[in-house]
């Protein structure tokens, strides 16, 4: 089984995209999501993942779930991600939310999200600031990942565990709203090449389950 990185297109050398989008605030996102049918993934990424786990012998997905942090700073809203570290077995250098599988002591995924969010970033959040979940996504790795969407205090200070974490940025939310911010990509998996959504933002290329997932969102807050 092989999987390679998209290729980048649609930005300029450094891998960006520069662009003008709306500002939305923290009352208009709780409303949004509130009130929104809940989103589906795409089926062929469903399809992918199990036939890999298939492949591996894998018979049942691992529990996990990831955090979804979400950062109000003058009325405008940003989702806080990472790169992984280049030397981690699964998925290295990519982009990714915080998270990680499901540990017997989890009462449930917000639990395992915080948890998760506090070992690889040292930030935390409460169930008060809880927003609400997205259904979850299984992944060509093997885990049935339950996305968690929480706000995070602005002042928070990263501490980042540089055996998970090479660094973590904060992307507008505004950008991802925007239809011209997507491109489409192309990855290889068993042989076969198949066209993918992928964002760039200040030389991040941000595509997967990762992309995934903020697609899944901006479904929810009724954007296509």
């Amino acid at each position: 089984m092989d999987v390679t990185s998209p290729t980048s297109l649609g930005a300029n050398q450094k891998g960006d995209v520069v662009l003008p989008f709306e500002k939305y605030s923290k009352s208009w996102l709780t409303q949004k999501f509130c009130l929104s049918p809940f989103p589906h993934y795409d089926p062929n990424l469903i399809d992918r993942a199990k036939a890999a786990t298939k492949m591996r012998g894998i018979k049942a997905f691992v529990p996990a779930a990831v955090m979804v942090p979400i950062v109000e700073r003058d009325d405008e809203l940003f989702l806080i991600l990472t790169r992984r570290a280049s030397h981690l077995k699964h998925h290295p250098g990519q982009i990714s939310f915080p998270g990680g599988k499901v540990d017997p002591e989890d009462i449930d995924a917000f639990s395992t999200a915080v948890r998760e969010m506090e070992e690889e970033i040292g930030v935390t959040t409460s169930r008060d600031d809880m927003l609400g979940s997205l259904p979850a996504l299984p992944t060509i790795t093997g885990y049935h990942v339950t996305p968690i969407l929480s706000f995070v205090d602005s002042s928070y200070i990263a501490s980042i565990n540089e055996q998970e974490v090479d660094c973590l940025f904060e992307l507008p939310l505004g950008l991802i709203l925007d239809k011209s911010s997507w491109n489409s990509q192309q990855i290889r998996f068993n042989g076969k090449s198949y066209n993918i959504d992928a964002i760039h933002f200040e030389g991040h290329l941000i595509w997967g389950v990762t992309a995934q997932i903020l697609r899944a969102f901006i479904a929810q807050l009724g954007f296509k």
